[in-house]
């Protein structure tokens, strides 16, 4: 007998229980005595799923699910509640795909298939070589790899051109400051001369 009550009720309102020896369940103690009679005489357990099943449909609770059956594929007598998982992935029988060319074929022949299919080769366009098809994936990636790793490489050797600019433009050589002083003065003399000569041509000429 058990005693089942929540935590927060009174003990005194707790319901006290007792497990029929028939179907596990617990049952009230003021109950039991009704209850193991009517299950002992109505209810039986299943002896391939322990399930309590009514009497009066055990058989059809059995040929719904434990009834052998046979599979449409392979003719193997199996279960009925087998039958699902077998026909999806232990037949020999069922419809397989090859991985490599995606031919469907019974599984039962799928392994010498793939064995003559997965040597059959495949040009590889970065590489340049023909690759077997078993081989590929894995080929694929290191080849990626190599690919990527070659084109670091060259990069990094790669020195680039300097730019070629063109030579700045010559200047002319500035005169020498004292060479200009110099050409200044015997302009100004020059000038003085001359202005002196007309002014004494000029008096001479009033004077006559």
């Amino acid at each position: 007998m058990a005693a089942a009550a929540d935590a927060g009720s009174d003990p005194a309102a707790a319901v006290v229980t007792s497990t029929c020896p028939h179907c596990q369940r617990e049952i009230p103690s003021s109950n039991i005595d009704l209850h193991s009679v009517h299950c002992a005489r109505n209810l039986q357990k299943c002896e391939h799923c322990g399930e309590m099943v009514a009497r009066k449909l055990k058989e059809e609770h059995y040929d719904e699910y434990h009834a052998p059956v046979n599979c449409s594929l392979c003719k193997e007598t199996l279960q009925r509640e087998m039958l699902d998982l077998h026909k999806s992935k232990q037949c020999t029988q069922r419809m397989v795909a090859c991985e490599y060319c995606e031919y469907e074929l019974p599984a039962i022949d799928l392994h010498e298939h793939q064995d003559v299919c997965g040597n059959r080769t495949e040009f590889c366009q970065t590489c340049k070589k023909y690759v077997r098809l078993r081989e590929w994936i894995g080929h694929e990636m290191q080849c990626q790899v190599n690919s990527n790793a070659s084109a670091e490489s060259s990069s990094a050797r790669t020195i680039p051109e300097r730019e070629v600019r063109p030579p700045p433009p010559v200047r002319p050589a500035r005169p020498v400051q004292g060479a200009q002083n110099k050409r200044l003065l015997f302009t100004i003399a020059v000038t003085g001369i001359a202005v002196m000569i007309g002014s004494i041509l000029f008096q001479r000429e009033e004077s006559f």
